[in-house]
């Protein structure tokens, strides 16, 4: 492995130096038409072959910030060019992102998009050694981004992020998705967090989703957006029109 060789420190520059964004469709409920699109990460460093190899990398190296300040300038170039669709644009913040005082910054690459913006925070780890994590989260929304919890459903601290954030946006994990036409448990589960949703103001975004059959289900449950492979895969924008 890139540890045992103790090329991991090169291995991660190589992706950091290569990585781009992809693109997937996010679609109202109701009409089927394009809200936005999210942007995910992708690899082309074969010994850090997916997002979560890359993040891991950064984290113990140290360098989360330098990689979330990579990802948001490529995004910020991707909308003051245009070729990303109309419509909002879903970025994922490691939860480490939150301590850095750029992301705070008026002069910061996507501060003058934030309208556009909505910032997704997993739930996948923990908010707890973020330092004045409400401060910086009102800053963030004073600067125009909207806020999301993201993975809701196969996260660290369950509900309690909804304290802590106090959401624009929810995003239900697509392990509460999947087949959830067919399972009465995965049903109740995704109605119950749509109705909370509903009475606190918060837009559902359900992920992952691949049938028509799903889809029906998740309008009739309440989802306010859809996510998934149905609406199309993630799309890679070309290299030359992320300016790099």
């Amino acid at each position: 492995t890139v540890e045992r060789t103790g090329d991991f420190a090169s291995a991660f520059e190589r992706a950091l130096a290569g990585f781009r964004l992809a693109f997937q469709p996010i679609v109202r409920a109701e009409t089927g038409e394009q809200y936005g699109c999210e942007a995910l990460l992708r690899s082309f460093e074969p010994s850090l072959p997916h997002p979560g190899a890359v993040l891991r990398a950064a984290e113990r190296l140290e360098r989360v910030h330098e990689l979330g300040r990579a990802i948001r300038s490529q995004a910020a170039r991707i909308l003051g060019s245009d070729v990303c669709p109309a419509g909002t644009l879903f970025l994922n913040l490691h939860p480490q992102d939150l301590a850095d005082e750029q992301l705070l910054d008026v002069g910061a690459p996507l501060t003058a998009q934030a309208s556009r913006i909505v910032l997704e925070i997993t739930e996948r780890a923990s908010l707890d050694g973020v330092p004045d994590l409400h401060r910086r989260v009102e800053r963030l929304r004073e600067l125009g981004f909207r806020i999301a919890v993201d993975d809701l459903g196969a996260g660290y601290a369950g509900l309690s992020s909804f304290v802590v954030l106090q959401p624009d946006i929810v995003k239900i994990d697509m392990s509460l998705i999947r087949d959830v036409d067919s399972d009465p448990t995965r049903r109740k589960l995704v109605r119950s967090m749509a109705d909370v949703c509903r009475d606190m103001g918060i837009q559902v975004v359900a992920e992952g989703i691949e049938t028509q059959a799903e889809r029906q289900v998740l309008i009739e449950l309440g989802c306010d957006l859809l996510q998934g492979y149905l609406f199309g895969r993630p799309e890679l924008m070309p290299s030359s029109e992320e300016g790099t």
